[in-house]
Protein backbone atom coordinates (compact mmCIF):
# COMPACT_ATOMS: atom_id res chain seq x y z
CA UNK A 1 0.00 0.00 0.00
CA UNK A 2 1.24 3.49 -0.82
CA UNK A 3 1.82 6.42 1.51
CA UNK A 4 -0.36 9.44 2.14
CA UNK A 5 0.27 12.25 -0.36
CA UNK A 6 -1.95 14.99 1.01
CA UNK A 7 -4.47 15.91 3.68
CA UNK A 8 -7.86 17.51 3.00
CA UNK A 9 -8.70 20.73 4.85
CA UNK A 10 -10.54 20.40 8.16
CA UNK A 11 -14.21 19.56 7.53
CA UNK A 12 -17.16 21.66 8.66
CA UNK A 13 -20.02 20.39 10.82
CA UNK A 14 -23.35 20.56 8.95
CA UNK A 15 -25.46 18.71 11.54
CA UNK A 16 -24.95 17.21 14.97
CA UNK A 17 -27.02 15.44 17.62
CA UNK A 18 -27.49 12.43 15.31
CA UNK A 19 -27.72 8.94 16.79
CA UNK A 20 -25.76 6.94 14.23
CA UNK A 21 -25.77 8.19 10.64
CA UNK A 22 -25.15 5.77 7.78
CA UNK A 23 -25.75 5.26 4.05
CA UNK A 24 -25.45 8.92 2.89
CA UNK A 25 -26.75 9.64 -0.61
CA UNK A 26 -26.85 12.90 -2.60
CA UNK A 27 -30.34 12.99 -4.08
CA UNK A 28 -32.42 15.82 -5.56
CA UNK A 29 -30.18 18.55 -4.18
CA UNK A 30 -29.95 17.25 -0.61
CA UNK A 31 -27.94 14.76 1.43
CA UNK A 32 -30.11 11.89 2.59
CA UNK A 33 -28.91 9.46 5.26
CA UNK A 34 -30.15 6.73 7.59
CA UNK A 35 -30.14 7.45 11.33
CA UNK A 36 -30.09 3.99 12.87
CA UNK A 37 -30.86 5.24 16.39
CA UNK A 38 -33.72 7.59 15.49
CA UNK A 39 -34.90 5.02 12.91
CA UNK A 40 -35.46 7.77 10.37
CA UNK A 41 -34.30 8.71 6.90
CA UNK A 42 -33.21 12.35 7.08
CA UNK A 43 -32.72 14.79 4.19
CA UNK A 44 -30.26 17.60 4.88
CA UNK A 45 -29.68 20.68 2.77
CA UNK A 46 -26.31 22.43 2.67
CA UNK A 47 -27.70 25.30 4.71
CA UNK A 48 -28.24 22.92 7.62
CA UNK A 49 -32.00 22.49 7.32
CA UNK A 50 -33.20 18.90 7.81
CA UNK A 51 -36.41 16.93 7.44
CA UNK A 52 -37.42 13.38 8.34
CA UNK A 53 -38.44 11.63 5.09
CA UNK A 54 -39.32 8.13 6.33
CA UNK A 55 -39.68 6.12 9.52
CA UNK A 56 -37.88 2.76 9.38
CA UNK A 57 -38.28 0.32 12.26
CA UNK A 58 -35.04 -1.54 11.68
CA UNK A 59 -31.40 -1.64 12.76
CA UNK A 60 -29.38 -1.44 10.60
CA UNK A 61 -30.88 -0.05 7.41
CA UNK A 62 -29.58 1.57 4.22
CA UNK A 63 -31.08 3.48 1.29
CA UNK A 64 -30.84 4.06 -2.45
CA UNK A 65 -33.21 4.90 -5.32
CA UNK A 66 -34.65 3.12 -8.31
CA UNK A 67 -34.02 4.94 -11.61
CA UNK A 68 -37.73 5.77 -11.94
CA UNK A 69 -37.89 7.44 -8.55
CA UNK A 70 -38.93 5.31 -5.53
CA UNK A 71 -36.53 4.95 -2.60
CA UNK A 72 -35.49 1.45 -1.56
CA UNK A 73 -34.62 0.62 2.05
CA UNK A 74 -32.94 -2.49 3.45
CA UNK A 75 -34.71 -3.43 6.69
CA UNK A 76 -34.12 -6.71 8.46
CA UNK A 77 -34.57 -9.49 5.89
CA UNK A 78 -36.70 -7.35 3.56
CA UNK A 79 -36.07 -4.75 0.90
CA UNK A 80 -38.71 -2.03 1.20
CA UNK A 81 -39.96 0.51 -1.34
CA UNK A 82 -41.38 3.93 -0.48
CA UNK A 83 -44.70 4.67 -2.16
CA UNK A 84 -45.91 8.09 -3.34
CA UNK A 85 -47.82 8.60 -0.07
CA UNK A 86 -44.63 8.02 1.94
CA UNK A 87 -45.53 4.54 3.15
CA UNK A 88 -43.08 1.64 2.96
CA UNK A 89 -44.08 -1.62 1.31
CA UNK A 90 -42.16 -4.85 0.66
CA UNK A 91 -40.23 -4.71 -2.62
CA UNK A 92 -38.60 -8.12 -2.03
CA UNK A 93 -38.36 -10.60 0.80
CA UNK A 94 -34.91 -12.11 1.26
CA UNK A 95 -35.52 -14.32 4.27
CA UNK A 96 -34.26 -17.44 2.46
CA UNK A 97 -31.05 -15.70 1.39
CA UNK A 98 -29.96 -14.06 4.64
CA UNK A 99 -29.85 -15.46 8.13
CA UNK A 100 -28.93 -12.24 9.92
CA UNK A 101 -30.49 -9.43 7.91
CA UNK A 102 -29.28 -7.01 5.28
CA UNK A 103 -26.68 -4.27 5.48
CA UNK A 104 -25.83 -2.08 2.46
CA UNK A 105 -27.49 -1.40 -0.90
CA UNK A 106 -26.60 0.10 -4.28
CA UNK A 107 -28.92 0.26 -7.30
CA UNK A 108 -27.71 0.21 -10.90
CA UNK A 109 -29.09 2.24 -13.81
CA UNK A 110 -31.36 -0.64 -14.85
CA UNK A 111 -33.04 -0.89 -11.45
CA UNK A 112 -31.13 -3.93 -10.21
CA UNK A 113 -30.43 -3.64 -6.47
CA UNK A 114 -27.33 -5.20 -4.96
CA UNK A 115 -27.73 -5.81 -1.23
CA UNK A 116 -25.33 -7.47 1.16
CA UNK A 117 -25.26 -8.82 4.66
CA UNK A 118 -23.04 -10.50 7.24
CA UNK A 119 -23.00 -14.20 7.87
CA UNK A 120 -23.34 -13.80 11.64
CA UNK A 121 -24.92 -11.61 14.32
CA UNK A 122 -22.17 -9.05 14.92
CA UNK A 123 -24.24 -6.83 17.23
CA UNK A 124 -25.24 -9.85 19.33
CA UNK A 125 -21.74 -11.29 19.55
CA UNK A 126 -22.42 -14.29 17.33
CA UNK A 127 -19.79 -16.68 16.02
CA UNK A 128 -18.13 -15.38 12.85
CA UNK A 129 -19.20 -16.56 9.40
CA UNK A 130 -18.55 -14.79 6.07
CA UNK A 131 -21.20 -12.70 4.32
CA UNK A 132 -22.72 -12.37 0.86
CA UNK A 133 -24.03 -10.11 -1.89
CA UNK A 134 -27.50 -10.66 -3.33
CA UNK A 135 -29.09 -9.31 -6.50
CA UNK A 136 -32.70 -8.10 -6.42
CA UNK A 137 -34.10 -7.58 -9.91
CA UNK A 138 -36.64 -4.83 -10.67
CA UNK A 139 -39.60 -7.23 -10.48
CA UNK A 140 -38.52 -8.40 -7.01
CA UNK A 141 -36.83 -11.76 -7.65
CA UNK A 142 -33.64 -12.29 -5.62
CA UNK A 143 -30.57 -14.52 -5.72
CA UNK A 144 -27.15 -14.66 -4.11
CA UNK A 145 -24.45 -13.57 -6.55
CA UNK A 146 -21.36 -13.54 -4.30
CA UNK A 147 -20.30 -15.22 -1.07
CA UNK A 148 -17.24 -15.67 1.11
CA UNK A 149 -16.78 -11.95 1.89
CA UNK A 150 -15.63 -11.68 5.50
CA UNK A 151 -17.79 -8.65 6.37
CA UNK A 152 -19.36 -6.93 3.35
CA UNK A 153 -20.06 -3.25 3.88
CA UNK A 154 -20.30 -0.26 1.52
CA UNK A 155 -20.74 -0.87 -2.22
CA UNK A 156 -20.38 1.27 -5.34
CA UNK A 157 -20.78 0.77 -9.09
CA UNK A 158 -18.33 2.33 -11.55
CA UNK A 159 -19.67 4.97 -13.97
CA UNK A 160 -19.77 2.58 -16.92
CA UNK A 161 -21.70 0.04 -14.88
CA UNK A 162 -19.14 -2.69 -15.52
CA UNK A 163 -17.77 -3.15 -11.99
CA UNK A 164 -19.20 -3.50 -8.49
CA UNK A 165 -16.78 -2.60 -5.69
CA UNK A 166 -17.46 -4.02 -2.23
CA UNK A 167 -15.80 -2.92 1.01
CA UNK A 168 -14.74 -5.89 3.15
CA UNK A 169 -14.29 -4.46 6.65
CA UNK A 170 -12.79 -7.59 8.19
CA UNK A 171 -10.67 -8.36 5.13
CA UNK A 172 -9.29 -4.78 5.09
CA UNK A 173 -9.69 -4.61 1.34
CA UNK A 174 -11.87 -3.41 -1.50
CA UNK A 175 -13.11 -6.24 -3.72
CA UNK A 176 -14.16 -5.83 -7.37
CA UNK A 177 -16.59 -7.94 -9.38
CA UNK A 178 -17.33 -7.74 -13.09
CA UNK A 179 -21.03 -7.09 -13.70
CA UNK A 180 -22.33 -9.46 -16.38
CA UNK A 181 -24.99 -8.58 -18.94
CA UNK A 182 -27.58 -10.35 -16.79
CA UNK A 183 -26.43 -8.33 -13.72
CA UNK A 184 -24.82 -11.31 -11.99
CA UNK A 185 -21.26 -10.97 -10.67
CA UNK A 186 -18.12 -12.68 -11.98
CA UNK A 187 -14.32 -12.49 -11.80
CA UNK A 188 -13.75 -11.50 -8.19
CA UNK A 189 -10.47 -9.60 -7.73
CA UNK A 190 -8.83 -7.47 -5.07
CA UNK A 191 -9.33 -3.82 -6.10
CA UNK A 192 -7.21 -2.44 -3.24
CA UNK A 193 -5.25 -3.80 -0.29
CA UNK A 194 -5.91 -1.25 2.47
CA UNK A 195 -3.20 -2.38 4.89
CA UNK A 196 -4.57 -1.42 8.32
CA UNK A 197 -7.55 0.37 6.78
CA UNK A 198 -11.01 -0.88 7.81
CA UNK A 199 -13.49 0.15 5.10
CA UNK A 200 -17.14 0.85 5.88
CA UNK A 201 -19.16 3.06 3.50
CA UNK A 202 -17.57 3.95 0.13
CA UNK A 203 -18.06 6.15 -2.94
CA UNK A 204 -16.27 6.68 -6.26
CA UNK A 205 -14.94 9.91 -7.79
CA UNK A 206 -14.41 11.04 -11.39
CA UNK A 207 -10.69 10.23 -11.26
CA UNK A 208 -11.47 6.57 -10.56
CA UNK A 209 -10.46 6.73 -6.90
CA UNK A 210 -12.54 5.37 -4.01
CA UNK A 211 -13.22 7.15 -0.73
CA UNK A 212 -13.76 4.82 2.24
CA UNK A 213 -14.92 5.55 5.78
CA UNK A 214 -12.90 3.95 8.57
CA UNK A 215 -14.44 3.44 12.02
CA UNK A 216 -11.53 2.25 14.23
CA UNK A 217 -8.94 4.55 12.62
CA UNK A 218 -11.23 7.63 12.78
CA UNK A 219 -10.65 8.83 9.26
CA UNK A 220 -11.92 8.97 5.69
CA UNK A 221 -9.41 7.88 3.05
CA UNK A 222 -9.16 8.23 -0.73
CA UNK A 223 -7.31 5.42 -2.50
CA UNK A 224 -6.39 4.52 -6.05
CA UNK A 225 -6.85 1.04 -7.48
CA UNK A 226 -4.15 -1.11 -5.89
CA UNK A 227 -4.28 0.74 -2.57
CA UNK A 228 -2.14 3.89 -2.95
CA UNK A 229 -3.40 6.47 -0.45
CA UNK A 230 -4.18 9.74 -2.23
CA UNK A 231 -5.85 11.82 0.49
CA UNK A 232 -6.83 11.42 4.13
CA UNK A 233 -9.29 13.28 6.36
CA UNK A 234 -8.31 12.76 10.00
CA UNK A 235 -11.28 12.94 12.39
CA UNK A 236 -12.01 13.13 16.12
CA UNK A 237 -14.52 10.27 16.02
CA UNK A 238 -15.35 7.19 13.97
CA UNK A 239 -16.31 7.61 10.31
CA UNK A 240 -19.06 5.22 9.22
CA UNK A 241 -19.87 6.35 5.69
CA UNK A 242 -19.06 8.94 3.04
CA UNK A 243 -20.59 10.37 -0.13
CA UNK A 244 -19.60 12.94 -2.73
CA UNK A 245 -22.28 15.45 -3.66
CA UNK A 246 -23.21 19.10 -3.56
CA UNK A 247 -24.08 21.25 -6.56
CA UNK A 248 -20.78 20.48 -8.30
CA UNK A 249 -20.31 16.99 -6.86
CA UNK A 250 -17.09 17.99 -5.10
CA UNK A 251 -18.29 18.07 -1.49
CA UNK A 252 -17.26 15.08 0.59
CA UNK A 253 -19.98 14.35 3.16
CA UNK A 254 -19.10 12.11 6.11
CA UNK A 255 -21.28 10.44 8.74
CA UNK A 256 -19.28 10.30 11.97
CA UNK A 257 -19.97 9.38 15.62
CA UNK A 258 -18.25 8.10 18.72
CA UNK A 259 -18.08 4.29 18.65
CA UNK A 260 -17.81 2.38 21.91
CA UNK A 261 -19.10 -0.93 20.62
CA UNK A 262 -22.59 -2.41 20.14
CA UNK A 263 -23.59 -1.82 23.76
CA UNK A 264 -23.06 1.92 23.43
CA UNK A 265 -25.12 2.57 20.31
CA UNK A 266 -28.33 3.71 22.03
CA UNK A 267 -26.71 5.54 24.95
CA UNK A 268 -26.79 9.31 25.31
CA UNK A 269 -25.42 11.73 24.35
CA UNK A 270 -25.97 11.35 20.62
CA UNK A 271 -22.56 12.09 19.14
CA UNK A 272 -23.36 11.65 15.45
CA UNK A 273 -22.53 14.41 12.98
CA UNK A 274 -22.62 15.13 9.28
CA UNK A 275 -19.34 16.70 8.16
CA UNK A 276 -18.47 18.32 4.84
CA UNK A 277 -15.14 19.05 3.15
CA UNK A 278 -14.05 20.04 -0.34
CA UNK A 279 -12.84 17.06 -2.36
CA UNK A 280 -10.24 17.03 -5.17
CA UNK A 281 -12.57 15.33 -7.68
CA UNK A 282 -16.32 15.21 -8.20
CA UNK A 283 -18.67 12.31 -7.67
CA UNK A 284 -18.97 9.49 -10.19
CA UNK A 285 -20.75 6.16 -10.43
CA UNK A 286 -23.46 4.89 -8.12
CA UNK A 287 -24.58 5.60 -5.49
Amino acid sequence: MGTKDDTIAEPQVLMDGIGLGESPRWHEGRLWFADWVAQEVTALDQGGGSKAMARVEAFPFSIDWLPDGPMLVTAGKRLLRQEADGSLVTHAGLGELTGHGLNEIVVDKRGNAYVNGPGFDMMGGGEFAPGFVALVRPEGSAERVAAGIAFPNGMAITPDGSTLIVADSYGKELIAFDVADDATLTNRTQWADLGEGVPDGICIDAEGAVWYADVPNRRCVRVAEGGQVLDTVELDRACFACMLGGDDGRTLFMNVAEWTGPDGVFKEPRTGQVLAAEAPARHAGRP
